[in-house]
């Protein structure tokens, strides 16, 4: 290290931080720019959204999450400082003060360059008994790996799943895959709020269908403990349900006391703001990523907060590109994701009704029902895609496809056509790839913009009706 060496500083060693890292590190040597880089937890650069398959059995081992291993990034020239939390920010100073997690150890590292890649912690309510043995959140491998050692213990087979987004609905499928009783206790009347509850309740039949027991609209007030201190029932204002463990499924905040400390700017979800380099606004040598920050709906023009790897990874190739040099910008999401429920697959991409109303947009809504092969071709499953469009306009808005194989990937067809600002009238003119084996001759997703499209035509007062 020579006196005209940077010092590029990463919070965080999953997707976001160590693809800033590592970009960075491609595109500057160690004699232009040393990179410190700090891990609070056991692993680096893994799949958070792969651990409800590692639960449930489909991904054998632990390590098979993990894309690369701290010996990896230091053989890279990143120095790597695991299990180690930053525990403030000294702007002013251009340092960071991080202890050491096993011996406490306390120390200052100064900075040219800070990425912030905090990432998103569960959320856990402010409930008696929330923090007893056997409940758990799931958001890295620790969690996941405290999660399992919990149901290798358990006496029982008996689960709770609070709350039914993503992770609620796919830890519960996990879970009755291990042979767990599983009850699942969500605040809305369907799962999966990230669709129009029209489209949640195929959700709902379908995890009845696996043997999970549903319970709407219910708030959970307490865990119940017993005398060895340990969870054995979660309780709402009507009834009680055993339960040998807990999965918090309610979702997750953007880890950001960090940076709330600092007196860093974050928007109204709690996420830090950045511009379209990913640079801490009002902070010329602070960038942030993945799940701490928030960014622009592309469709509704909003700060929005979206947890997924996709995104960290994509920050994090900005992050890296600009600190070592280069140009880059991230511009926004669409809201684009996909999960499952055993054999039935759920997409969803752009606004659900109740995001179009809130930010002031009149739309028209249309839901077909299609297959996703031709009729004739053996293995033809059905579909149900659902298509909202701005009144008169016809500017898609968003789409939701509940359907079994070859359903939710259709979905990124919507996802471009957002990004692209099409109107459903032209999506209908996409020339998308055809086959018997693949598709009807119209694609599922075509048929409702089709339909959509017949509707916006519609004179005002009887579309308005």
């Amino acid at each position: 290290m020579t006196d005209s060496t940077e010092r590029l500083v990463v919070i965080g060693g999953d997707a976001a931080g160590m693809s800033a890292a590592s970009q960075a590190r491609r595109l500057r040597g160690p004699d232009e720019l040393e990179i410190v880089a700090f891990e609070r937890g056991h692993f680096t650069s893994y799949s958070a959204c792969g651990i409800p398959y590692w639960v449930a059995g489909d991904v054998d081992e632990r390590d098979d999450l993990i894309a690369r291993g701290p010996e990896e990034h230091r053989e890279r020239g990143i120095d790597l400082r695991m299990r180690t939390e930053v525990t403030e920010i000294d702007v002013a100073g251009g340092r960071v003060r991080a202890r050491e997690v096993e011996t406490g150890a306390e120390s200052w590292t100064s900075y040219d360059k800070l990425v912030i890649a905090t990432g998103a912690r569960p959320i856990r309510p402010d409930l008696p008994g929330v923090d007893a043995p056997g409940v758990h959140g799931v958001q890295t491998l620790d969690d996941g790996q405290a999660l399992l050692d919990t149901l290798t213990r358990a006496a029982g087979r008996r689960a709770v799943v609070v709350g039914a987004g993503y992770i609620g609905v796919e830890m519960a499928e996990a879970l009755i895959r291990r042979g767990y009783e599983v009850t699942v206790v969500n605040r809305g009347t369907e799962p999966m709020s990230t669709l129009d509850a029209d489209m949640g309740r195929m959700v709902r039949e379908a995890m009845e269908g696996l043997g999970i027991a549903m319970v709407g609209e219910a708030e959970v007030t307490k865990v119940l403990t017993g005398q060895d201190g340990r969870v054995r029932a979660v309780a709402t204002e009507d009834a009680e349900y055993p339960a040998d463990v807990v999965v918090l499924g309610i979702g997750v905040r953007p880890d950001t006391a960090l940076a709330r400390a600092a007196g860093l700017p974050l928007g109204a979800h709690g996420g830090l703001l950045t511009d379209r380099a990913m640079r801490v606004r009002g902070h010329e040598n602070i960038w942030a990523g993945g799940d701490c920050v928030e960014v622009l709906d592309l469709v509704s023009g909003q700060q929005r907060h979206i947890a997924l790897g996709t995104h960290a990874n994509k920050h994090g190739q900005v992050i890296g590109t600009n600190v070592g040099g280069g140009y880059a910008t991230f511009p926004g999401v669409v809201g684009t994701a996909v999960s499952k429920v055993c054999d039935l697959e759920i997409a969803r991409t752009g606004l659900r009704e109740r995001d179009a109303r809130r930010v002031g947009l009149q739309f028209e809504t249309v839901t077909i029902e299609s297959t996703s092969r031709a009729g004739y071709y053996p293995g033809a499953s059905p579909m149900t895609v659902k298509m909202l469009a701005e009144r008169r306009t016809g500017r898609l808005l968003g789409v939701q496809i509940v359907g079994r194989e070859g359903a939710a990937k259709r979905v990124d067809i919507a996802a471009v056509a957002l990004t692209a600002g099409l109107t459903v009238e032209q999506m209908t003119s996409l020339d998308l790839g055809y086959a018997p084996p693949f598709s009807p001759v119209w694609d599922p997703v075509l048929v409702a913009a089709r339909k959509a499209a017949a509707k916006i035509r519609e004179p005002w007062d009887r579309a308005a009706s």
